[in-house]
């Protein structure tokens, strides 16, 4: 099992989540680092809170670091175009120097969406959009030029250059748990899947209508990396987390992110780091 990090960037600070990410690059049991992508805070009751952008933070984060893979769990498709989103994907796999994990999703938060004015639409609608949207990201980041005509997108002979540092692209991971659009998404498109649910028996029947889907294209399901978040609770510690990891080790989780609560603090790696090494280790 493969361990990573998130530290949502709500109800922080920069100076926190910066602490974190680089003690967390100087610690080889964590291979990647995640934030999340809203405008607003979610999970809780008040939504007024701060919260920074996903992506100027990411930046400067996979700046401020030098081993860690980075990446947002995940992006919603709803917020940016697909050839914008591809654009800026390619610069910053060339800013971190081929490190860029591009997470992708079809976006949920209603609340957001309408306070910004961007059109949500519904779960058919979504689904729909986000089936272009990677047609579009996956085109524009591995051909010179893309044309699409869709209901939603179209792009005439569309360059993105410089192209990613990653090839073909930066490994794309698709989080969700539906068996009818988002699985069968992940079958086609991902390199890694994440689910976002809480049930360990959803999990195990997920990850088997995944398997379906592949086999329904032909593709290999351990070809796709599998990732869970495991909740970090201050007051279990480090001994809880790596409990959690090790009862899941023989479900098929490749990947465990560590979800760590505000306030962020980088003392809380260190232990973490030993006890999950004892669960198991990055290559």
């Amino acid at each position: 099992m493969r361990f990573g990090i998130k530290t949502s960037p709500q109800y922080t600070t920069w100076a926190d989540m910066l602490a974190v990410w680089t003690e967390a690059d100087r610690i080889e049991v964590f291979e990647s680092a995640w934030n999340f992508d809203h405008f607003y805070p979610i999970n809780v009751a008040d939504t007024t809170g701060p919260c920074m952008e996903s992506w100027v933070t990411l930046t400067a984060l996979a700046q401020a670091t030098s081993r860690i893979r980075v990446g947002c769990m995940v992006n919603g498709i709803v917020y940016r175009h697909p050839a914008v989103l591809a654009k800026m994907a390619s610069s910053l796999d060339i800013v971190s120097n081929g490190r860029l994990e591009l997470g992708l999703g079809a976006g949920w938060n209603q609340e957001e969406c309408d306070a910004y004015g961007i059109e949500l639409g519904s779960l058919t609608e979504r689904f729909d959009r986000f089936d272009e949207a990677c047609e579009v990201i996956v085109g524009m980041l591995t051909q010179e030029t893309t044309d699409f005509d869709g209901r939603y997108y179209r792009l005439a002979e569309a360059r993105n250059n410089p192209p990613p540092v990653q090839r073909p692209h930066p490994p794309i991971c698709i989080g969700g748990q539906g068996p009818r659009r988002t699985l069968p998404a992940v079958a086609r498109w991902a390199d890694h899947w994440n689910y976002p649910g809480h049930s360990t028996d959803g999990f195990v029947a997920r990850k088997a209508q995944l398997e379906e889907a592949c086999a329904a294209i032909d593709r290999d399901p351990a070809d796709i990396t599998v990732s869970r978040h495991v909740p970090y609770d201050p007051e279990a510690g480090p001994s809880a987390v790596a409990d959690a990891c090790a009862a899941q080790a023989d479900l098929g989780l490749d990947l465990a992110i560590v979800y760590l609560p505000a306030p962020h603090d980088p003392s809380v790696l260190a232990p973490l780091a030993d006890a999950l090494g004892k669960v198991g280790s990055s290559p």
